[in-house]
């Protein structure tokens, strides 16, 4: 459903008056702090009417900041207890190592979806899901494919499941969730974890299937498509396993609690980072 086209900043106004119109009126039946938390939740979820991402940041803070700077000189500690507690409610703290609530935008895998068919059924994972906007994505690009979605948030979690009831979306860590079911693995992180998204696609991921990241290549790995994006971005995606490993050693790694042979040719691994392995004269490697 195509979402009302309204001049901006109309649309900021209309959420920030119907968050502060929602806190006064919840005060006459709830406690302040459960009408703050109300209205900001309100702002949050109202935030997807904006078309870009910083509209949708500006939508979601308007209530929040607002309340703060009015509430600055007569909040108890306690209550800035509580709204922080509503921002890791929506953002928790294991999860702020991960990408912030980008949204993928709408058609940017199209183009994929013509290169990199899949069958009917297929399983594709939307790891950290977020809004679903990767969802919603995912599924106008490939509708005949069997949609899921991870999320750690529980209320970014719901939201996602109410807006794209078309896809299983459960509750849980990215990291910890084992990829080795899905066809096909979609992320929109940051160029710090894609080298923990090689290793992981290396050790748990079947052969022949596909990670696809949306902006964030793998370092020093050639992916097999790049589309561009009108926008200036691009979209990468990897066929498995994305370099030539032997599999038996990359599973003893990950029992053994180790990444650091899980990579590709020429490469070490230092905590999630990809360094180069130095050559001596002669094409001989030095220790590392």
């Amino acid at each position: 459903m195509p979402r009302p086209s309204l001049p901006w900043p109309l649309p900021a106004l209309l959420v920030w008056g119907g968050a502060w119109l929602l806190y006064a009126g919840a005060q006459s039946w709830l406690a302040w702090w459960w009408a703050a938390l109300l209205a900001v939740l309100f702002s949050v979820c109202a935030s997807l009417w904006g078309r870009t991402w910083w509209r949708r940041v500006l939508l979601a803070l308007g209530f929040p900041l607002s309340f703060a700077v009015l509430a600055a000189g007569s909040l108890p500690a306690w209550g800035w207890l509580l709204l922080l507690g509503a921002l890791l409610l929506v953002y928790p703290l294991n999860a702020w190592r991960d990408a912030p609530v980008f949204p993928t935008p709408t058609g940017a895998l199209d183009g994929l979806a013509q290169v990199l068919p899949l069958p009917a059924g297929a399983r594709v994972l939307d790891a950290g899901c977020g809004l679903g906007h990767g969802l919603r994505a995912l599924h106008r690009a490939w509708p005949q494919a069997l949609l899921h979605g991870v999320e750690w948030s529980w209320v970014l979690r719901w939201v996602c499941a109410v807006r794209c009831p078309w896809a299983r979306v459960r509750r849980g860590d990215m990291w910890a969730a084992d990829w080795s079911s899905y066809d096909m693995v979609y992320l929109f992180q940051r160029p710090e974890s894609m080298t923990r998204a090689a290793v992981k696609s290396l050790a748990e991921m079947a052969d022949g299937a596909w990670l696809v990241s949306l902006n964030f290549p793998l370092s020093d790995v050639e992916p097999t498509h790049c589309l561009p994006l009108p926008d200036g971005r691009h979209v990468y995606a990897y066929r498995c396993p994305v370099a030539e490993v032997d599999r038996q050693s990359v599973q003893d790694d990950v029992e053994a609690g180790r990444r650091a042979e899980v990579t590709p040719p020429g490469v070490i691994v230092r905590g999630e980072r990809l360094y180069p392995i130095r050559q001596r004269p002669g094409g001989r490697r030095r220790s590392t």
